[in-house]
């Protein structure tokens, strides 16, 4: 199986899927964009947004650096699609669908508002094919999951 065409296929989603994560999840480890983003999670409501934005950062850091190296797929992708559910519902779901938002013209062409739950939802659809078919091919070790 592990040579096999079909074992091939999780590998892109994999490395697209960790590098997404890592591109958000990274600056939410570094002061600056923790608070960024913790102040942002105070402004919507959320309990805790400190603690709350800390964990949100090693779960989209942690969960990447698992994908990305096929260990424990079937558990980060659990947790990042509880992830992406919650933003997907707190924050993107009151700006509709689409993820290109255009709220109005300036005088240099479009103003963008926050997206939709477009991203959210492929990012979920991506992550579920990841839990459901394993980390198929270039993985770390040769269990199929753990």
């Amino acid at each position: 199986m592990q040579n096999s065409p079909t074992s091939w296929a999780p590998v892109p989603l994999r490395l697209m899927l960790a590098i997404g994560f890592l591109f958000h999840g990274l600056p939410k480890l570094t002061s600056a964009g923790h608070a960024g983003f913790a102040g942002m999670l105070a402004g919507i409501g959320v309990p805790l947004p400190g603690l709350t934005a800390w964990g949100v950062g090693v779960v989209e850091v942690v969960g990447a650096l698992a994908i990305l190296l096929g260990v424990y797929v079937t558990l980060a992708s659990g947790l990042l699609i509880v992830n992406m559910a919650v933003a997907a519902v707190a924050v993107h779901l009151a700006n509709g669908f689409n993820f290109i938002n255009i709220t109005g013209m300036g005088e240099q062409g479009p103003v963008f508002g926050m997206p939709g739950v477009e991203v959210n939802l492929l990012y979920i659809a991506a992550l579920l094919s990841l839990l459901l078919s394993g980390p198929g091919a270039l993985r770390i070790g040769r269990r199929r999951e753990s």
